[in-house]
């Protein structure tokens, strides 16, 4: 495993990037309404990416053929936007962004709730929530990266919560997706250790129900829960300081 140590300008470029994605989320708040469908909303989402100078790093990713990635309800992550997929009152949806501006990369999504959502939804986003935090309370150097998903996964799993495996945080900055895997289930004090210049993701996905996830066979990357229970992940770009952390996507001043 090839962790890339970034230099002083790398980390500049990337925390433009990352501040853009952010800066996106914040964009399209206000479409993500009742009765849209979602590949209105990656319309939208294309265009102000395109106006602000970068490119959606998921379009063309692999035969992916979206700017963005919107998950409603009981999609884990990967949802293509689609004029089929139309949002409904009381739905949850996480959408994820990943900009390259000037070549660098920065990755972040957010849950969004449409209108009254019930108590159970918003319990699963305010735990889901907690998980990113308490993931990135663990970015400081010499900690490990096992540590991350340890308490992750000890505080949703004492909730009453299970934490998908199959997917998971990754470096990025320079490449979409780069070394290490940051898993967000892991034993304490194994993996790497976290050294200065080190950009990642935390991207914790939280199940109402089993942990597993069934991709979809027609399309290939939709993910969905096994029993299609509520599914909710939030993510952020960080990087290991000197001292600790910075929040990278962090954009409303949240950290």
């Amino acid at each position: 495993m090839a962790i890339i140590i970034k230099t002083s300008e790398q980390i500049e470029g990337i925390r433009r990037s990352s501040k853009l994605a952010g800066e996106t989320l914040n964009y399209i708040a206000p479409y993500v309404v009742p009765g849209v469908n979602t590949e209105y909303l990656d319309n939208l989402i294309e265009q102000y990416i395109r106006d602000n100078k970068a490119i959606p790093a998921t379009l063309n990713y692999n035969g992916y053929t979206k700017s963005s990635c919107i998950s409603p309800n009981n999609v884990v992550c990967h949802g293509i936007p689609s004029k089929e997929v139309i949002l409904r009152e009381g739905d949850i949806v996480n959408i994820d962004i990943t900009t390259i501006l000037d070549g660098y990369f920065g990755d972040t999504s957010r849950m969004f709730s449409l209108g009254e959502i019930s108590k159970e939804a918003q319990d699963l986003l305010d735990t889901t929530k907690h998980c990113l935090n308490l993931g990135i309370q663990q970015v400081k150097p010499g900690n490990t990266f096992g540590n991350i998903g340890y308490f992750i996964s000890r505080y949703a799993q004492a909730k009453g919560y299970s934490v998908v495996y199959e997917f998971c945080g990754h470096g990025v900055g320079l490449e979409f997706h780069e070394d290490p895997q940051v898993d967000h289930v892991g034993r304490k004090n194994s993996g790497p250790l976290m050294k200065p210049g080190m950009i990642f993701t935390i991207e914790p996905m939280i199940n109402m129900g089993k942990p597993r996830v069934t991709v979809d066979r027609i399309d290939g990357w939709t993910a969905r829960t096994i029993d299609n229970k509520l599914s909710a992940q939030y993510e952020h770009t960080v990087l290991v300081t000197e001292t600790g952390v910075e929040v990278l996507t962090d954009v409303n001043g949240e950290y």
